[in-house]
């Protein structure tokens, strides 16, 4: 009997999860944002819990994870419903309050094409960030 409720207690967490990440929509977040959400909640789902059911989700497609720098942790994008897995696929991080923009853009497109065609060089469209002030913070500047 203890592992059937083990069994029901682990898929109320991933259906929780699930039901978060659908929530989010095409907005980036971390591991930690989802702890802090469900603790927020007086939820309780472990760290670990959740970069195992994060990562599950990434395995099948369902969540892509992105490394901005070797500095933060990963973000995670849910993208079952919300975002296409193509090439042009940018961010922009703010370099003052450190929001995360999703991006995709014709002329991105462009600098990507001119990079391998006139530089035999291939860009990692999961890692490519572009650093700078948000329109936020450059009016408060």
């Amino acid at each position: 009997m203890g592992n059937v409720v083990k069994s029901t207690y682990k898929t109320k967490q991933q259906e929780l999860l699930l039901s978060y990440l659908k929530k989010q929509g095409s907005v980036h977040f971390t591991a930690e944002d989802v702890r802090r959400h469900f603790a927020s909640k007086e939820i309780s789902i472990g760290i670990a819990t959740i970069y195992r059911q994060l990562e599950k989700l990434v395995a099948e497609g369902k969540v892509q994870k992105y490394f901005i720098d070797e500095h933060s942790a990963a973000c995670f994008q849910y993208v079952a419903e919300s975002c296409p897995h193509d090439e042009e696929h940018f961010h922009l991080k703010c370099e003052k309050c450190g929001v995360l923009v999703h991006l995709e853009c014709d002329e991105l497109s462009e600098i990507k094409k001119h990079l391998e065609e006139e530089h035999g060089f291939s860009i990692n469209p999961f890692r490519t960030v572009l650093y700078g002030l948000c329109e936020k913070c450059r009016k408060l500047a």
